[in-house]
């Protein structure tokens, strides 16, 4: 499962460095690549990936599911373990660790913010107006500079082949093809209290992996208290390794073998 904005793309390098013996599934998010749009008057929110699953789960007739996930899916993946314990033989989460703590005025801000901006979304998705386009080189430099340098140049191409589409009218540019509404959507406004709790759920084998590179993306002491009621999953694991918030992608060698390691531990041969 894929971060925020991106698509299966982002593990297309490391796919082939893990086992052999599994297959594994990787979705686009609605939205996402080359995934349908929520309809008009509908926004995103992180809950309603957790009920994708659901959905997948349903889909292919799983009884339990093993789960991989990224960024903005790490945390739903988080919050499902959490809620369906029964249902996860296997949790690893790359570089977030849990949803978020915000500060009830940056809650407020945010949901106010977020509200009327989709609103301005959906009028430019009415106009039928094409996103603005670019050349090749150009638009992987604006994904490249977006992620704050992130994705290595290198990398880009890993997600713009599920993420752009040639205009239709300026030949030789191509524009992002993702939900602009994406860029509105409603995150997790839980507890510190609520948050723990759902730590204190996820029973399965649980690898966690921390970019240094990385921000932590809320204040440290919720991160650490979390970790310390993860560890107390015996089944749990947490490993650093340097890299970017995409080190996954970047540099895949550096994290497969960690979890390979889980993985043949997990679900052996």
């Amino acid at each position: 499962m894929h971060g925020w904005q991106d698509n299966a793309g982002t593990f297309d390098t490391l796919a082939p460095l893990l086992p052999q013996h599994l297959s594994f599934l990787s979705i686009d998010a609605p939205g996402h690549g080359h995934s349908s749009w929520l309809p008009p008057g509908v926004m995103y929110h992180s809950i309603d990936y957790v009920q994708l699953v659901l959905r997948i789960m349903e889909e292919y007739n799983w009884k339990k599911v093993s789960i991989m996930a990224h960024s903005m899916s790490s945390i739903n993946g988080f919050v499902f373990a959490s809620l369906f314990p029964d249902k996860v033989d296997m949790f690893i989460g790359l570089d977030i660790l849990k949803p978020l703590i915000r500060s009830p005025k940056h809650i407020v801000n945010a949901l106010s913010e977020r509200l009327a901006d989709s609103l301005k979304l959906e009028r430019r998705l009415r106009s039928g107006s094409e996103p603005p386009a670019y050349e090749w080189d150009q638009l992987v430099e604006r994904l490249h500079q977006g992620t704050d340098k992130s994705v290595d140049l290198e990398a880009c191409k890993y997600l713009l082949q599920r993420n752009s589409k040639p205009s239709s009218h300026e030949p030789h540019k191509y524009y992002f093809s993702r939900d602009n509404r994406l860029k509105n959507s409603l995150f997790y406004t839980l507890s510190n209290e609520i948050v723990l709790e759902m730590a204190s759920h996820i029973t399965a084998p649980h690898l966690f992996i921390k970019a240094l590179q990385a921000s932590y993306y809320e204040d440290k002491k919720y991160y650490d208290s979390a970790l310390a009621v993860l560890r107390q999953n015996p089944n749990f694991e947490y490993h650093e390794v340097d890299g970017t918030h995409h080190v996954h992608l970047n540099e895949p060698e550096k994290v497969a073998h960690i979890i390979n390691s889980f993985i043949n531990k997990c679900r052996p041969l």
